[in-house]
């Protein structure tokens, strides 16, 4: 007797077998093709991703930078959710802000030939460009900027402190704005009337 079509989804979510399944998908030097894959809403699981860019399951950090890269590999955002994804399963996690921390840059070129390249806490690298932007939100109280990069497939990299103040070192004004250029592109920061 074949099993009911609405009794073959229900899964319950599970870190551990996210991670069998996350780790039959990889490919070495791939990511898997997360873009394909659509399967039934499972539920969501007890993960974490703080604004620092630190992984928690169940409240505690996970302490394995592997397993951390791994389910970094299978994260996808629809709308304003994110979800680790496999063939079967989908299961929704909470981001405090952005799912990576770009902790690392570098820079080549210079002027409109200006290309910066950022490495994210997890591994990924990103040339900042027309296909991954650069952006800024600034507090509405205290002004503070939160800068963004885009990584991949519409996840984005909080670009940590230390590194923004280097790219501040690096920006230039144009039309009247202070940016930086990557990629043939001028990324806007702030306004060049509010600089220092």
């Amino acid at each position: 007797m074949a099993k009911s079509k609405a009794r073959q989804d229900i899964v319950k979510p599970d870190a551990q077998s996210i991670e069998s399944a996350a780790r039959s998908a990889a490919k070495k030097g791939k990511l898997p093709p997360v873009h394909l894959w659509n399967p039934e809403f499972c539920g969501d699981l007890d993960m974490r991703i703080a604004r620092d860019g630190t992984w928690f399951y169940l409240g505690t950090p996970i302490g394995r930078p592997e397993l951390v890269r791994l389910f970094s590999t299978i994260l996808k955002k629809e709308g304003g959710d994110y979800f680790l994804v496999t063939p079967v399963e989908k299961v929704g996690i909470t981001v405090d802000d952005a799912p990576f921390v770009a902790v690392d840059f570098t820079a080549s070129g210079s002027g409109e030939a200006q290309v910066l390249t950022f490495e994210t806490n997890v591994g990924d690298v990103s040339e900042a460009g027309p296909e991954n932007p650069i952006r800024v939100e600034r507090d509405p109280e205290t002004g503070e900027p939160s800068p963004y990069v885009h990584v991949r497939a519409g996840l984005e990299a909080l670009i940590d402190r230390k590194s923004f103040y280097r790219l501040v070192e690096i920006g230039s004004v144009q039309d009247d704005w202070f940016g930086l250029w990557s990629g043939g592109r001028f990324f806007r920061i702030i306004p060049a009337a509010e600089l220092p």
